[in-house]
């Protein structure tokens, strides 16, 4: 899917904020074991263990934080490690609080960064059009906490429980609420697959509640008896911080006294 820019985007003021998130996230990536860095090995084996303890120390592990206090070694002993040979280490030291914030600057793969980064550059700059810079920053961030934190209150128990959720899509998923509710009626080019990915223009509000339906369907909380989807996939996540962020603004835009959208933000490109 891809969204062509506004030209009221173009003609306001340069979306700093949403530059320096990417700008931020894609240098945490490029400095740590999935990145750049030759200081975690150079064998693919040694850097993928490497990035496993990278994300137990910086992301956030749901049972750390529902008890605020980091896992032990002897909690660790008992959970099957994610690779064979790498076992978990505890990270003594940690601030559970503070991980549920770095968290959202981690990611696990370049695939997972770029995908992410997409959807900020895309719906990014309409959304902080339209806050501001500050209130867009705090908007981003309180919907990442959100979602991290709804998060491990449903996966407080099992193998999910000790496992590091990564990742910007929490947050990103509540731009993606908050422009759905402050652009509605903005047209979305996205390419059809079965059309032989033939680009159609749609509304917003067809495209990302069609996101939002397939992230809900996905969820296992909401389908118990549906397999899991596998490590890295935290649907629950974006289905939380979606709606925070819709509401969010649903709830606090007229009180805030945010401008009125630009008539049709999308017609042209």
């Amino acid at each position: 899917m891809s969204v062509s820019p506004f030209r009221q985007v173009l003609r306001s003021p340069a979306p700093l904020v949403t530059y320096l998130l990417i700008a931020v996230n894609c240098l945490v990536f490029l400095a740590g074991p999935s990145g750049l860095d030759p200081a975690y090995g150079s064998r693919p084996a040694d850097r993928a263990c490497a990035a496993q303890r990278y994300q137990q120390r910086w992301g956030a592990v749901p049972a750390e934080l529902l008890t605020d206090r980091p896992l032990t070694a002897d909690r660790l002993a008992g959970a099957a490690p994610p690779l064979p040979g790498c076992p978990l280490l505890a990270t003594p030291g940690k601030r559970p609080w503070l991980s549920a914030l770095t968290a959202l600057f981690v990611h696990g793969g370049w695939l997972h960064l770029l995908g992410n980064m997409l959807f900020l550059q895309v719906f990014g700059p309409a959304v902080e059009q339209r806050l501001g810079r500050a209130r867009f920053l705090l908007f981003y961030l309180a919907a990442g906490l959100l979602a991290v934190y709804g998060y491990a209150l449903t996966a407080h128990a099992g193998p999910a429980a000790l496992r590091p959720l990564v990742g910007a899509s929490g947050a990103i998923a509540g731009v993606l609420g908050g422009y759905l509710r402050l652009y509605p009626r903005a047209r979305v080019t996205a390419l059809v697959p079965v059309l032989l990915f033939l680009p159609l223009r749609f509304p917003a509000w067809l495209v990302l509640g069609l996101w939002f339906a397939v992230q809900w369907w996905s969820a296992p909380a909401m389908r118990p008896q549906a397999p899991q989807a596998g490590p890295g996939v935290a649907y629950l996540a974006h289905v939380i911080g979606f709606a925070g962020g819709f509401l969010a603004l649903w709830v606090g835009a007229r009180r805030a006294g945010y401008p009125d959208p630009v008539p049709n933000p999308g017609a042209s490109s």
